[in-house]
């Protein structure tokens, strides 16, 4: 089975910064999907079912606390690996992410290398 990692970000360069981060896991099979808002998100991991996620507090439509909390509680999601990347570091925003279900949080900007062994290490490469 096709493993999936799905980019979500606003911000047109920093999913052409993930999936340039990424693009080795592609060579492993593993399939890359984005969205640019949190509706868009949440339509794909509902259908996509990706296995680990990253995604962006601030964003139109739905914000990416919404969303998380929506894909492990509402949805009961809870073997999906969520990824909160944020530009906002404070210890209580870091909180509120893993209060909603979040895996993991990291601040923007990040390092592309400890994307991919975070993506690696989840993913089981």
């Amino acid at each position: 089975m096709t493993q999936k990692i799905l980019i979500v970000d606003d911000e047109p360069n920093i999913v052409t910064l993930m999936e340039q981060a990424l693009e080795a896991l592609e060579d492993e099979g593993v399939e890359l999907l984005t969205a640019r808002n949190g509706e868009e998100a949440l339509a794909k991991i509902k259908t996509e079912k990706p296995n680990l996620v990253f995604l962006d507090v601030m964003m139109p439509k739905m914000n990416g606390l919404e969303v998380c909390h929506t894909v492990k509680h509402d949805l009961q999601m809870t073997d999906i690996y969520i990824v909160m990347l944020t530009a906002k570091g404070q210890e209580f925003d870091k909180q509120k992410g893993i209060d909603v279900g979040a895996d993991l949080y990291l601040t923007k900007p990040f390092r592309p290398k400890e994307v991919l062994e975070k993506s690696m290490q989840v993913l089981g490469f």
